[in-house]
C-alpha cells in the first residue's frame, strides 16, 4: 500500500487534509509537533483525529526558545479579528520550513511517497509560507534533497476558501467539533482571534 506522512496540527485543515490522504488510498502516517505553542489542546485534538482514523502517529517535541511569535511567548498578545498590517504577530518564523524538513526525514525513513499539509492561501492570516511561490519552490527542492526519489509535497487545500474546506470535510466525514482551531490556548475558543473567526464563517 502507497504511503504518505500527514502534517497534522489538530485544526479543520489539516483534520480536512488527513482525511483526503485517506480517501486518495494512502496508508497513513501522522507527524504532530509540540513547538511550545500556547494552544496546546490542538495536540489533544490530533491524537483523537488519528486515532479515529485508524492512523499511526508521532509526536515530536521541539523547541524554538527564540519565540518571535505572540503564539510562543505568551507576553505577546493575540490580536483580536484582522486588527493588523502585513504579517500578523501570530506568524512562528519558518514554522513551516521546521514542519515539512521534519516530515521529508520521515517519509524518506518510512518510504512514504507524499507529504500532506493543510497550508490555506485564500482565507488566511497571510503567511509567507501558506503561498503557493512558496510550496512551488519547496516542492522543486524535495526533488533535490534526499536520497530517496519520487517524494511529493501535497497541499491539496492550498486554493480553496475557508467555506470550501468545510463542505469538503464534511462530505469526507469529518468532525469538526474534534478540531481546534484558537490561537489563544484557552480551555474554550475565545471568538475573537483571525483563526476563530475564520473558523466561525467557513461553518456557518
Amino acid at each position: 500500500m502507497k504511503k504518505a506522512i500527514v502534517l497534522l496540527s489538530g485544526g479543520m485543515d489539516s483534520a480536512v487534509t488527513l482525511y483526503i490522504a485517506k480517501k486518495r488510498g494512502y496508508k497513513v502516517s501522522c507527524l504532530i509537533f509540540d513547538y511550545g505553542q500556547r494552544h496546546k489542546k490542538e495536540i489533544t485534538c490530533a491524537k483523537r483525529l488519528a486515532r479515529l482514523t485508524g492512523s499511526e502517529y508521532s509526536l515530536l517535541k521541539i523547541r524554538l526558545p527564540w519565540k518571535q511569535s505572540a503564539l510562543l511567548d505568551k507576553s505577546l498578545k493575540v490580536p483580536d479579528g484582522r486588527k493588523f498590517s502585513g504579517i500578523p504577530v501570530t506568524y512562528v518564523p519558518a514554522r513551516n520550513t521546521i514542519f515539512i524538513s521534519f516530515a521529508l526525514s520521515f517519509a524518506e525513513a518510512k518510504g512514504a511517497r507524499a507529504i500532506f499539509i493543510g497550508a490555506n492561501a485564500r482565507d488566511f492570516s497571510g503567511y509567507p509560507d501558506c503561498r503557493p511561490v512558496y510550496f512551488k519552490k519547496f516542492s522543486a527542492l524535495l526533488k533535490k534533497a534526499t536520497k530517496a526519489k519520487g517524494i511529493k509535497l501535497e497541499a491539496p487545500l492550498l486554493h480553496k476558501t475557508k467555506k470550501e474546506i468545510a463542505a469538503i470535510g464534511k462530505r469526507l466525514g469529518v468532525d469538526f467539533d474534534l478540531t481546534w482551531s484558537c490561537y489563544k490556548g484557552g480551555k474554550r475558543p475565545c471568538g475573537r482571534c483571525d483563526a476563530c473567526r475564520l473558523r466561525a464563517r467557513a461553518l456557518l
